[in-house]
This record gives C-alpha cells, structure tokens and sequence, in this order.
C-alpha cells in the first residue's frame, strides 16, 4: 500500500491553543485544531447540519457546531450529542520540525 500524501497547511506558531483553524486541503475544508497541546484535523462540515465546524468552539478534545450545539470527539470524530447522529472524518497529523516554526501536516487517508 502506497504511503499517504502528506499536505503543509499551516506554521504550529500560527494556531491558538483551544480554537478551530479552516484549512482546505486539495479543495476539502478542514478544521484543524491545536488542544492542549494536541492536534486535531477533522472535516470541516456538521454531519447533521452543512456548516462549518471551525467557526464552533473547542473544549478539550471536543468541537461544537455552533448551529445547533452537536458536538464531536476530535479523536474519533464520533458525534457526543444530538441531534448530530453520524460521524465526521478525522485525519492523520504529523509535525516537520520543531517550535513555533514547525509545519502541521495532514493526510486526508
């Protein structure tokens, strides 16, 4: 099986501890969270209504569509309350380097 196709979205300097960033990555948005330290990427639409996730809030390991309140694990992308009922995709990251000057990247695979 061919390794995953790493793509450079964003500088780790740039993102804020506790918030959602919209990348988009070959033309799929991405919300890409930095969380106590932890990244998450995950895709960027609700699974119950189709608006973006990264304008919702981060707590922990969790994100909130700020439409209707569904929230999903950032680590599973598995809905914790309704009314969203399936899941969203999550994505591999990896970091190229060190410190603030370190690249996210992502595989969408």
């Amino acid at each position: 099986m061919p390794e995953p196709t790493l793509h450079d979205v964003a500088r780790l300097g740039d993102l804020v501890d506790g918030q959602a960033t919209r990348v988009v990555v070959d033309g799929r948005p991405v919300a890409l969270v930095l969380s106590g330290g932890e990244l998450y990427a995950v895709d960027d639409r609700c699974s119950h209504a189709d608006v973006s996730l990264s304008e919702g809030d981060v707590e922990g390991c969790f994100i909130e569509c700020w439409l209707h309140g569904s929230q999903f694990d950032l680590r599973t992308g598995n809905p914790t309350c309704l009314p969203a009922n399936e899941p969203i995709a999550t994505f591999t990251t990896h970091l190229s380097g060190t410190g603030d000057d370190a690249r996210v990247l992502i595989a969408l695979t």
